[in-house]
């Protein structure tokens, strides 16, 4: 598939209300890189009903925070497409968040670390569905919540794991990316797009609010 190809539309892999960040609506490669297939990649932060991934206390202010404070921490992740799951990883611990300015400033000297120990460390826990010549990583799952093995046939909306804070994140969330294999040092990211009931798939934009 090239980049100009009709995007591979998935469904939500959640329900709930959740933001958009690291959208590729407003820019490719979305995490600023296109390093192990992540160029069309996107994130999804569960909020409440005032917008909030978690109450800001002092403590979000200045520190770190236990990843159990946050709305999404545990959330059931789904399918967001039919298909075989063909790689899973689980293991990785569910380190604290890291919304201060400061907080962000230590764990971002950390992340060369990360990236030179390879994909793994940084999805943190994570499944791939294979669906014809797609592969979609659904990565940051909670340790022990993954409910699927490799080579089982998946139905959409079936659950996978749960939201978690593994690997490269600074908040329990949710990452999404579709690429032409699993060879993270070698495969070709592919766009993505989210399908709505009787309308055609789209790409919500950074800091958008969707409900599933």
């Amino acid at each position: 598939m090239d980049a100009m190809d009709s995007p591979v539309a998935l469904r939500f892999p959640f329900t709930g209300r959740w933001r958009v960040e690291n959208s590729p609506a407003r820019r490719v490669p979305s995490h600023g890189t296109e390093l192990f297939g992540t160029a069309y990649a996107i994130d999804f932060v569960r909020v409440d009903d005032r917008g909030r991934s978690a109450p800001r206390t002092l403590r979000s202010l200045l520190a770190t925070e236990p990843p159990e404070r946050f709305v999404g921490f545990g959330s059931p992740i789904l399918a967001p497409l039919a298909g075989e799951v063909v790689l899973t990883h689980d293991g990785e611990p569910d380190h604290d968040a890291y919304r201060s300015f400061r907080a962000q400033l230590g764990y971002a000297a950390t992340q060369a670390a990360r990236v030179r120990r390879g994909a793994s460390a940084v999805a943190g826990n994570h499944v791939v569905i294979r669906s014809g010549d797609v592969y979609v990583l659904l990565a940051h799952l909670q340790r022990g919540s993954l409910a699927v093995g490799e080579g089982q046939i998946l139905v959409p909306g079936q659950t996978i794991g749960a939201c978690g804070n593994s690997g490269n994140s600074t908040e329990p969330h949710v990452h999404v990316q579709a690429t032409d294999g699993i060879d993270w040092a070698r495969c070709r990211a592919l766009p993505i797009a989210f399908q709505r009931r009787d309308e055609a798939p789209w790409l919500p934009a950074e800091r958008d609010v969707v409900e599933a």
